[in-house]
């Protein structure tokens, strides 16, 4: 009989294993499920759902010819129990689904907050250095008061008209 399992990987089967595969796509398979889930908590299936069950009791009630389920509702507790069975996994399945993406959009946003405050942190850094470096720099109000100051020690400008004489 040839060896089913990997000696290195215990915990997942061979490759090659022989007999009909059945391929079954996992994301088809877990948007199917989540679709289902989708439609399972809506008001349209529970009003459908209400419906069919009336109609359903109504029917095994009032007509004596076609009572396929008498009163204690067996088949209709069977179709409930069955339902029961198949929605709770696909439901769980399509949460799983969210959570998986809740943490990869977690993720992202932790990474984007990371970046984001990498980002600010330079900003500052380059802000405190730009007002170092304006410290440093002469101000508009300081030129102007240095002017002023030269302004003052130079002798009085000579009128236009002597400047229009030495000039012509």
């Amino acid at each position: 009989m040839p060896e089913l399992y990997s000696s290195r990987r215990l915990d997942q089967p061979r490759a090659g294993r022989r007999g009909p595969r059945f391929a079954l796509d996992p994301e088809a398979f877990a948007r199917l499920s989540e679709r289902v889930a989708r439609f399972l908590g809506t008001g349209r299936y529970l009003a459908m759902q209400t419906v069919i069950v009336i109609v359903w009791i109504a029917l095994n009630l009032a007509a004596v010819r076609l009572r396929w389920d008498p009163y204690p509702f067996i088949l209709l507790n069977l179709a409930f129990s069955t339902q029961a069975a198949y929605a709770a996994p696909l439901i769980l399945l399509a949460q799983n689904r969210q959570d998986d993406r809740d943490r990869v959009s977690l993720e992202e946003d932790r990474n984007r907050a990371e970046r984001t405050k990498a980002d600010t942190e330079y900003l500052a850094r380059e802000l405190a250095a730009l007002r170092l470096a304006i410290g440093e720099v002469a101000t508009r109000d300081y030129l102007r008061g240095e002017l002023d100051k030269l302004a003052a020690r130079l002798p009085p400008e000579p009128t236009r008209k002597h400047r229009a004489d030495r000039h012509p």
